[in-house]
């Protein structure tokens, strides 16, 4: 007679709740009439809210589930909250956003919870199989919502680009976990870990983690694998845009550091040199192309290519001191990142997406408080202190140095100031030129106004003081194993 491994509820709680969420989404999405489907955002934030209190109150508890393939620990409900927060963002984002388009905001807004429940998975998973089966829950629901805009043809071609790019990188991982399996004889990564400190690597496995490498450098947008990236960005309806340039990163990079630097720590010397070249390829494709970009949208689409280089170089400091800024980055990545999408919506209107640099020019004379949040985030994301991205570059750079990797560092830095240029080109346009664009006022789109509210507020407070955060990264990251 079979032994089913006893049930750990409590470690699923922070999965199941966004998944009732949703289903409870889609029974009263059936119901309702077309004007009062905004309160479907607000369950959505409810539901997330919930989600972000339990998992904070997780936080500290370090226990297996399922015999060893799911997580209770602080670095999955660490970063349960980054997922939170990018979906309680996107919601507010998506409000007024889908009254300009002719999206279906029922199975929208279930969607994106959906998509939370893959990305819960993914982060807690301690198994290779949980892994894959949380991406691909994730990864089928984002799908749908970059070709939501039906009427669209951008966006049908973005999520057609994205969908069979995305089929061909879960077929690499999932060969990679296969070799993996055949190489340690299990899938979980305690036994790889213990196998791989015992054994040191076999060609098999080398190979195996080489197949990882492509999957996971496919979801997170690292060169040469990003090329699906600015396309599916673009076409995407522009919160969804920001839903994925910051929660699904979050997942990819949950997991990929989970196996890297825990179960494949012991062979760090293996595929640390193959990060490393790919940290370089990455910034540095990312912030060459971003600089002839004349769309805003499509420029930040080019940035969060070289954004996932420098967190590929905290993948490559490794340990504790590599593994909590990679953690403190993509929290200060998702409000810089969500902030100046949120800008990026708010200057568009019904039929005029306004994204080229012209359409911002005269916004700082016509809209201040507007052009000075997206101030805030360009300079937040360029690096400039007392801001979140300079606070998180720092420690990522310095992390680079201390674990010998010095001129992977200084690579880095030169990649900061080349960046500089396209968004300090924001700046200059919102300043110093003159134009004729009126977008809506911020007062008659309150939740919009109140998610770039949040991510301003976030996007200095945690760079003036970060050092309660940086100590909650590393105390997750430390419950690893």
């Amino acid at each position: 007679m079979i032994k089913l491994p006893p049930v750990n509820w409590l470690s699923l709680l922070p999965a199941i709740i966004p998944a009732f969420t949703g289903i409870l989404m889609l029974c009263w999405d059936l119901g309702m009439k077309n004007e009062e489907r905004h309160r479907l955002a607000w369950l959505g934030i409810l539901g997330l809210a919930i989600t972000a209190v339990v998992s904070f109150c997780l936080l500290g508890r370090n226990e297996p589930a399922f015999n060893g393939s799911y997580a209770l620990d602080s670095y999955a409900m660490f970063f349960n909250l980054i997922f939170c927060l990018a979906g309680i963002l996107t919601f507010l984002m998506s409000i007024q956003y889908l009254h300009t388009s002719d999206i279906h905001a029922g199975e929208y807004y279930a969607l994106i919870m959906f998509a939370i429940v893959g990305m819960v998975v993914m982060a807690a998973a301690t198994d290779l199989i949980n892994i894959f089966l949380g991406l691909e829950t994730m990864s089928i629901a984002v799908y749908v919502l970059v070709g939501i805009w039906r009427q669209r043809l951008q966006s049908n071609e973005a999520a057609l680009k994205y969908f069979l790019l995305g089929a061909f990188a879960s077929g690499f991982l999932l060969y990679g976990i296969a070799l993996l399996y055949g190489a340690t004889g299990s899938v979980q990564l305690g036994k790889i870990a213990m196998h791989v400190n015992e054994h040191g690597a076999s060609t098999l496995l080398l190979i195996g983690v080489a197949m990882l490498i492509v999957g996971f450098g496919f979801k997170v947008a690292a060169a040469p694998f990003h090329v699906w990236t600015p396309d599916v960005y673009e076409g995407a309806p522009t919160t969804i845009t920001a839903f994925m340039a910051v929660g699904v990163k979050a997942a990819a990079f949950a997991a990929f550091a989970r196996v890297f630097l825990y179960a494949l720590g012991g062979i760090h010397g293996q595929w640390g040199g193959v990060l490393w070249v790919l940290a370089v390829l990455t910034m540095t494709v990312g912030n060459i192309t971003a600089l002839v970009q004349n769309n805003v949208k499509r420029m930040l689409a080019y940035s969060s290519i070289a954004h996932a280089g420098y967190l590929l170089v905290a993948m490559v400091a490794g340990k504790e001191l590599g593994g909590a800024a990679l953690m403190y980055y993509l929290v200060a990545y998702g409000l810089m990142n969500l902030g100046a999408f949120g800008v990026i919506i708010a200057v568009g209107r019904k039929g005029e997406p306004n994204e080229e640099f012209a359409d911002f020019a005269g916004l700082g004379f016509r809209y201040p408080l507007l052009a000075l949040a997206m101030t805030v985030f360009m300079l937040s994301l360029t690096g400039i202190p007392p801001l979140v991205g300079f606070v998180g570059k720092f420690y990522i750079f310095s992390a680079a140095v201390k674990a010998g990797y010095l001129w992977l560092a200084v690579i880095g830095v030169l990649n900061s100031a080349i960046s500089a240029y396209y968004y300090v080109r924001v700046i200059v346009s919102m300043y110093m030129h003159e134009g004729d664009k009126v977008p809506e006022k911020l007062s008659a789109r309150p939740a919009l106004a109140v998610a770039i509210l949040i991510a301003a507020v976030g996007t200095i407070w945690l760079g003036v003081f970060p050092s309660a955060s940086m100590a909650l990264t590393r105390l997750s990251f430390l419950s690893l194993g």
